[in-house]
């Protein structure tokens, strides 16, 4: 396998502590073949500096953005669309 086998996608607003949290878990599994895409909408809290801190320690994370999003679900798929596995027969509506 040539590059990442599973993507994260990860939303966050305002939530610093979370994503702290969420960033430690991350980068405390054993498992190496991910990409990481943090979506960040706009945050006022340090949220956008931790991700800046992250980039710089993290090589699995792919992209990022802090820019005012239409709510979680709006983040969820731009994060999608910045996946680089994502193969759009892989979800089928139920």
């Amino acid at each position: 396998m040539n590059g990442p086998i599973l993507s994260i996608i990860t939303v966050n607003f305002n939530n610093n502590l979370g994503l702290l949290k969420t960033l430690e878990s991350v980068s405390s599994q054993s498992f190496s073949s991910y990409e990481h895409i943090i979506i960040d909408a706009g945050s006022t809290d340090g949220s956008r500096e931790t991700i800046i801190q992250y980039e710089k320690e993290n090589p699995h994370l792919s992209f990022w953005s802090s820019e005012p999003d239409k709510g979680i679900y709006d983040g969820m798929n731009k994060g999608i669309e910045k996946d680089n596995i994502y193969i759009s027969s892989t979800l089928v509506i139920v």
